[in-house]
């Protein structure tokens, strides 16, 4: 995995300006990638960045992307949690880049969950 350079860290400290939207209320999606240690040694690094990236991308500033310990279920690994404000939070497990890609898509842009990658719906509190 490649370090971060100045020109990341300038970029991520513009991105998380968008994020200062949950104080106001404005944000539409909260990511949460589990990053505990298990879920690091599965790739989670790799699903926050492949989100990060969609979000840059797309030049979206209503999305919180942030992190969060161990889920629990470290045998399904990358894991990450989407709230959609006014939805039930649904986690979504084993996930790749081009999972977070399709993810992305359907569920944050279109708001049409991905049934093939869900472990469980309305466990966890909504934002």
């Amino acid at each position: 995995m490649t370090k971060l350079n100045i020109e990341d860290l300038k970029k991520i400290k513009e991105n998380v300006k968008g994020t200062l939207n949950l104080r106001e209320g404005k944000e539409r999606v909260k990511i949460t990638v589990h990053m505990g240690t298990c879920g690091i040694a599965a790739g989670a690094r790799k699903i926050m960045s492949a989100f990060l990236e969609e979000i840059e991308k797309r030049g979206l500033n209503d999305i919180m992307l942030t992190s969060s310990g161990c889920a629990g279920l470290c045998n399904r690994e990358p894991m990450a949690t989407i709230e959609v404000k006014g939805e039930a939070p649904i986690k979504y497990i084993d996930l790749d880049e081009k999972k977070v890609v399709e993810i992305f898509d359907d569920h944050i842009i279109n708001n049409k969950p991905v049934l093939n990658y869900i472990l469980a719906r309305g466990s966890e509190t909504t934002i």
